[in-house]
């Protein structure tokens, strides 16, 4: 497996867990994705887990304290950039929100979380020590990240502006709805779908897909494990996804390319 040493500027670099439960969710996607629980101590009683695969970093996770009371348990992404302060600028003049302000993580790197002018909250991350995921595109690790947006033009104009991002469209079901896909010069970053109404009442987010062997058999042993199945096993030109909601009420997706 190829070790990733740098994430280029403007592009997802990490992921982390944000749980009710960090015992249950560490069993939980263990027992899907083959990963190991590296815990450190992160001040103030917090412990803060590298999730690995095969002995690399691929996301992390930790369980929410009480002042985090209200804020729903879910999966951050970060975005790789190189000066975190001067990205916040940039995202505040292209119409972002800050909603944690920079601040240094030790020597692991600097970071600040923001959200798009849709709503859609995402983390920055400045490396130092901490390069961010060192296993991407790869069983049990990072496999693609996706915008639920209610304006998919609004939010595609602001990433171009921040990141230098471009998107192709194409329409991807029977009704004709969009799929949007970004891109950093020619490689591809992320999606973006609009959110339909019946999704209910579900917030702009970015979500995050886990690379696995077999969707299939992965999927059922998520549901054997009590997870919820959002969208069953779907097929688009070479891949395979579906989208779980974990025993944490937390959505997540898993994906394969087969050919």
């Amino acid at each position: 497996m190829p070790e990733v040493t740098s994430h280029n500027p403007g592009t997802f670099c990490w992921v982390d867990l944000s749980t009710t439960d960090g015992a249950a969710s560490k069993h939980f996607y263990s027992q899907i994705l083959g990963w190991t629980a590296i815990d450190n101590p992160a001040g103030n009683g917090m412990v803060y887990s590298m999730m690995q695969k095969d002995g690399e970093n691929v996301c992390g996770l930790y369980e929410m304290t009480r002042d985090m009371q209200g804020v729903p348990p879910h999966w951050s992404s970060y975005i790789s950039v190189t000066d975190v302060d001067a990205e916040v600028e940039r995202i505040t003049a292209a119409g972002g929100m800050v909603i944690m302000p920079p601040g240094d993580v030790f020597e692991a790197g600097r970071m600040a979380f923001v959200a798009d002018p849709t709503g859609a909250a995402f983390g920055l991350w400045q490396a130092r020590e901490h390069i961010g995921s060192e296993l991407i595109y790869e069983p049990g690790s990072l496999g693609w990240n996706e915008l639920y947006t209610t304006d998919p033009n609004e939010a595609a104009g602001f990433y171009a502006d921040v990141f230098g991002w471009t998107r192709d469209t194409n329409p991807v079901t029977e009704e004709a709805r969009e799929y949007h896909e970004f891109k950093a010069g020619d490689k591809p970053v992320g999606g973006m779908m609009q959110i339909q109404p019946e999704w209910g009442e579900v917030p702009p987010n970015w979500s995050v897909y886990f690379c696995v062997d077999d969707v299939s058999a992965s999927l059922q042993k998520a549901q054997e494990l009590g997870a919820e199945v959002i969208v069953p096993v779907t097929n688009v030109e070479n891949v395979s996804f579906a989208f779980l909601k974990d025993p944490q009420d937390i959505y997540f997706g898993i994906v394969q390319v087969t050919g």
